[in-house]
């Protein structure tokens, strides 16, 4: 079974509580606070992993929680950090909003990326000691880890791309060129997965990745047959080879066949119709290649604009020629496509959950509380320059700022988020 769009739940864990403990020992009088910090909660990462091609391993598991940090002990020993959970996706899985469908991150690259970040670990006692207070009996709890859910798709990495219906020979054709062993059978939808293929090139050039994308039919761009579920993977290709049966073994004119598969591409996605494109004239080993099916099949290539290449995958005719045509043809065109994040840092920072905020007065502390505060605070360095400024656009972008303008406040007055605090200057 192929999978290649799920969503799933992922939490960091929370950050452990600081301890409460006073130095005692024979022979120190007042040896005072000594409460350890809380560890850090783990991180929820995501990884590339270069030997996978199916999300299928999120099919029963769809639930992904790190561990918490531990809490702080006494004599100032710090609690231990949460692991991190490393959830390993294949090349090209965009991870997206449910919400909406934006993309997150493109894990495109050989690279990591932090989706939810664990809570922070509290302070213990010994942070707390002032000349005026030397025996705090409080310390601060850990902060809440993020928690999200995710929509994963997978979007195949390949530099090209093998289109057509049903049993036209494009497993065929990726085995003879590649070392790829895709199912291959005398009966449509042989292909229920796309299947990629290396294609070495020796030292007449530079190699490049074929994926054979199941059969497509007429309708397939509205839901039919097999392939309208595999559209997504071309969409990364830099070229297409559109492969049709010129002997019309099955009785179908390899013509009609273009025609349909043309206006399949064009009704999914206009710029992938306009993708650079060879045809590939396969089962020449049994057609008539002086036929008027043939001459009609040219009349439409040249009227389209393009190449046409006489290939028999039974004989391995023509396909050197392909493949040094396909080399040359790519090192022409842009780089695969990496999807550029369409959600911003701040929105990233804020969370998926509704941002409500609410704002109390107590003498001249303004106290701002919200659910979406506790993921923000786990982000932010306060020792950081900008990370602060981050942390100040962040409040300015979702209202922080009017809310407690709004509740009267004035320079000088006290902000307090969650413990931290800071006069307010507007």
């Amino acid at each position: 079974m192929f999978v290649d769009n799920i969503k799933i739940y992922v939490k960091a864990g929370d950050g452990g509580n600081g301890a409460v403990s006073f130095h005692r020992e024979k022979y120190v009088a007042a040896g005072g606070p000594d409460g350890g910090d809380g560890g850090r909660g783990g991180n929820i990462v995501f990884r590339v992993d270069t030997g996978s091609n199916t999300l299928l391993a999120f099919r029963y598991k769809r639930k992904f929680v790190a561990a918490n940090g531990g809490d702080g002990m006494a004599d100032k020993m710090h609690g231990k950090n949460g692991e991190d959970v490393v959830i390993l996706v294949p090349p090209g899985t965009l991870l997206k909003d449910p919400a909406d469908g934006r993309v997150i991150f493109d894990m495109s690259r050989d690279r990591e990326f932090v989706a939810c970040r664990g809570g922070k670990g509290g302070w213990g006692n010994r942070h707390f000691a002032t000349p005026t207070r030397q025996i705090p009996r409080f310390a601060k709890g850990g902060r809440k880890g993020e928690e999200k859910e995710i929509l994963l798709e997978l979007k195949m990495i390949a530099d090209v791309g093998l289109v057509g219906f049903p049993n036209v020979g494009k497993s065929s054709i990726l085995s003879r060129i590649s070392a790829a062993k895709p199912k291959i059978a005398d009966y449509h939808f042989t292909t229920l997965s796309p299947n990629l293929g290396v294609v070495a090139m020796g030292g007449e050039g530079r190699g490049f990745v074929a994926a054979d994308i199941p059969g497509l039919i007429e309708g397939a761009a509205e839901g039919l047959g097999l392939g309208h579920a595999f559209l997504r993977h071309v969409d990364r290709c830099r070229m297409l080879l559109h492969v049709v049966d010129i002997a019309g073994t099955e009785g179908r004119s390899p013509t009609e066949d273009a025609e349909k598969i043309d206006a399949e591409l064009l009704q999914y996605s206009a710029e992938l119709s306009a993708r650079p494109q060879f045809f590939v004239a396969n089962k020449t080993d049994s057609a008539d290649l002086e036929g008027d099916e043939v001459k009609r099949f040219l009349d439409y290539a040249k009227a389209t604009g393009r190449e046409v290449f006489f290939v028999s995958a039974v004989t391995g005719e023509g396909l050197k020629e392909l493949v040094r045509a396909v080399s040359a043809r790519l090192a022409e065109l842009p780089e695969i496509t990496v999807y550029e994040s369409e959600v911003t840092e701040e929105e990233i920072a804020v969370g998926s959950e509704p941002v409500e905020t609410t704002v109390r007065r107590q003498n001249d502390t303004y106290y701002v509380e919200g659910k979406w505060l506790l993921n923000l605070m786990n982000q932010v360095n306060f020792d950081d320059y900008e990370s602060l400024n981050f942390f100040q656009r962040v409040l300015m972008k979702n209202g922080v700022i009017d809310l407690l303008r709004e509740k009267g406040i004035k320079d000088g007055d006290t902000v307090n988020i969650y413990d931290f605090e800071f006069d307010f200057v507007y």
